[in-house]
């Protein structure tokens, strides 16, 4: 379930209800690929770093270590730790980024692994049970990502297509639900918004999958090569058409500045890798802006991170010793930077619900909207 509390044009305050806890909404959800957060940021971890939700993939995790086990160890809740929400994507984004060791039907995807070469196939009803069998709060639609530019034909087949699988997705989730060995027999459904950046696809999509009345939707295939003016643009085209009582998620994006313009075109979910991937290469996000902890104007710096920031990191380490493990290879380098980052990013949404709540957003909005982005 999900109540919608406040309006502030198309920004939107909520509270999304799931079977392992409440999301406050607008939140970040923080990716934990194989079941860990990339640079040694554990279950417990996040929670020190302000984490609501947790993402894991559907693909990764069905090659290694294998959902059936997961699935007797109990499910991912226990398999890490995480005790809130945990959302698992469909492995659909795989179809994309694997596209040379791929094979589409309608039936299904044959993918060939990107481990062993082994040949592996995931229709809908393949990608719900493994989500099933991980037991995650949400699962998401088996999808097709087409690449950005596409001709508009296959967009359109493609849509089409996606459009079928989710119906089957629909089906093969409820009866999991109701067997009586199902780990979470009240797992959420999200559909799928595709269409390339053609707006016509993308509301006919959009006003299709709509009649399903899943648990919430997403808009995918965005950050796989348009502008961030066709980003935007695609977003504000799709909104309108999206059921206004349904979360709403803006898949793989972003940079802060990419969230907090989102949020103000009415989105309310997100995640990415960014935060963990670029501070493991020493790109760290503050509230001046973005800082390069390689730089060697940092080398006898003291200070922390960010002056301002009341993580962990920032209130026992410099710059100087983070920079100093980063060039020298060691983990805690990476560690500390991606602890900060993931700090950065949950604060970020925590500070813009506040501002909502006190019917300050558009202040916020104007405020950072150009700080975030730019560099120190």
């Amino acid at each position: 379930m999900f109540n919608l509390s406040k309006l502030h044009g198309k920004s939107r305050r909520g509270l999304l209800i799931t079977p392992h806890g409440n999301i406050q909404t607008p939140a970040f959800m923080n990716v934990a690929t194989c079941g860990a957060i990339k640079g040694g940021v554990s279950a417990f971890d996040l929670k020190e770093l302000g984490c609501k939700v947790l993402l894991c993939n559907t693909y990764h995790l069905h090659l290694r270590p294998g959902d059936n086990i997961i699935k007797t160890l109990r499910g991912l809740h226990a398999f890490t730790g995480w005790t809130g929400p945990i959302l698992t994507d469909s492995g659909g984004y795989q179809v994309f980024s694997l596209a040379k060791l791929r094979r589409i039907t309608e039936e299904g995807v044959e993918f060939a692994s990107h481990i062993n070469g082994e040949k592996i196939f995931m229709g809908p009803e393949e990608s719900i049970t493994i989500q099933s069998n991980l037991g995650s709060t949400i699962a998401m639609a088996f999808d097709e990502c087409v690449e950005n530019p596409a001709e508009y034909s296959y967009a359109k087949k493609s849509c089409e297509r996606t459009a079928r699988w989710l119906s089957r997705c629909k089906k093969k989730l409820d009866l999991l639900n109701k067997h009586k060995d199902t780990l979470n027999p009240h797992q959420m459904l999200f559909g799928i918004n595709q269409g390339s950046t053609y707006k016509d696809l993308r509301i006919e999509h959009m006003k299709a999958i709509r009649e399903l009345n899943l648990d919430g939707y997403a808009i995918g295939g965005l950050a796989v090569g348009e502008s961030i003016e066709e980003m935007y643009a695609t977003i504000e085209a799709v909104e309108p058409a999206m059921p206004k009582e349904k979360p709403r998620y803006l898949m793989g994006v972003g940079t802060p500045v990419n969230i907090l313009e989102a949020i103000y075109r009415g989105v309310d979910l997100f995640d990415c890798v960014i935060p963990s991937r670029n501070a493991r290469h020493g790109q760290i996000f503050t509230w001046s802006g973005i800082r390069n902890l390689s730089n060697e104007k940092y080398k006898s710096d003291d200070s922390p991170i960010d002056e301002i920031c009341g993580c962990p990191v920032c209130e026992r380490y410099s710059k100087a010793y983070i920079r100093h493990l980063l060039k020298s290879g060691e983990m805690l380098g990476m560690r500390l930077a991606v602890m900060h980052n993931l700090y950065f990013y949950n604060t970020l949404l925590k500070k813009i619900r506040t501002a909502m709540d006190d019917n300050k957003f558009q202040d916020f909005y104007h405020q950072y909207r150009e700080i975030l982005g730019s560099r120190i």
